[in-house]
């Protein structure tokens, strides 16, 4: 297969770097964190039209839906805030106070929390997304948290630690890490995703491996793919981990028994780090900074 452009790049009329990024498959819209200008970043994913920015204040990093409302979440970086912006209005609608700088967020929509890790920190910040306000700051192990997923039927959180080698389990009930596994395979890890219906987690790290994981922390199976990845994201439906960094983007299919197989890779703008699948037609968005602009663009796998 072939991962190649859908339309040119769409110039995005403020400079100032992205961080993650998220889609609404369903209302059609892609989200981008614009981190300098503390702005999301709100495009549509039919058209690929540059709807606006939202000002929310940050810098902005990790991005969620609310599958139910559309409403997306935002970590508000150094302003230690966790905010819900309605699109529809282009306006921040509340705003929960959090004692350190945020990074990556997950979201559970069945218990209505935002979990939010500490940039280069010790804790994971939870939100009651019904009251906008903080129920927990939860110690982890380390003190370099990266990306977090959620399991969907447990609700235990998945929290990669980037300076222990290790996955860091919360258990959503007693709000305290229940446990940790090794990811020697992995160094630095970053990115981490999760398929609820293999009861498989994947983990990305700076040296060029990705790994899939049994919940039980046993290895299944590796894969070598460009170093200094950055977020990867998951298509479900499909089974697909699509990873970005070092000017490359690269698509891995994920088996039931945990192997993974590179089925496509496309050379990207050595600036786009960050990408998400648009889960109703399977395509990719990436966004990115360059000294002419910063830019989003789709791509599509093709045979």
């Amino acid at each position: 297969m072939h991962l190649v452009p859908v339309t040119p790049p769409a110039h995005v009329q403020v400079y100032s770097g992205f961080d993650y990024v998220t889609s609404d498959a369903d209302r059609r819209r892609v989200y981008a964190a614009h981190t300098g200008s503390q702005t999301l970043l709100v495009v549509n994913a039919d058209s690929g039209a540059i709807l606006g920015q939202v000002d929310v204040g940050g810098p902005l990093h990790g991005v969620a839906v609310d599958p139910v409302t559309g409403h997306v979440y935002t970590g508000d970086g150094l302003a230690r805030t966790v905010s819900e912006v309605d699109p529809a209005t282009m306006a921040v609608v509340h705003s929960a106070d959090v004692p350190g700088s945020v990074d990556a967020i997950a979201y559970d929509p069945a218990l209505h929390r935002v979990y939010a890790d500490e940039d280069d920190g010790t804790h994971m910040y939870v939100v009651n997304t019904q009251t906008m306000k903080m129920i927990a700051a939860i110690p982890l192990p380390g003190h370099k948290p990266e990306y977090l997923a959620i399991d969907p039927q447990t609700h235990d959180v998945y929290q990669n630690i980037d300076n222990l080698g290790e996955v860091a389990v919360v258990n959503a009930d007693q709000m305290k890490v229940s446990r940790t596994f090794p990811t020697p395979v992995i160094k630095r890890n970053h990115p981490l995703q999760y398929d609820s219906a293999y009861h498989i987690i994947m983990v990305g790290g700076k040296n060029g491996t990705v790994a899939a994981y049994s919940r039980e922390g046993k290895l299944l199976g590796t894969a070598s793919i460009q170093a200094e990845v950055d977020q990867c994201d998951y298509n479900p439906g499909k089974h697909l981990l699509a990873c970005a960094g070092s000017s490359k983007v690269t698509v891995l299919r994920l088996s039931s028994a945990g192997q993974l197989s590179i089925v496509a890779t496309a050379d990207v703008p050595a600036e786009a780090h960050t990408l998400a699948f648009d889960d109703r037609t399977g395509n990719l968005w990436i966004v990115w900074s360059a000294t002419s602009g910063d830019f989003v663009q789709e791509l599509t796998l093709q045979q």
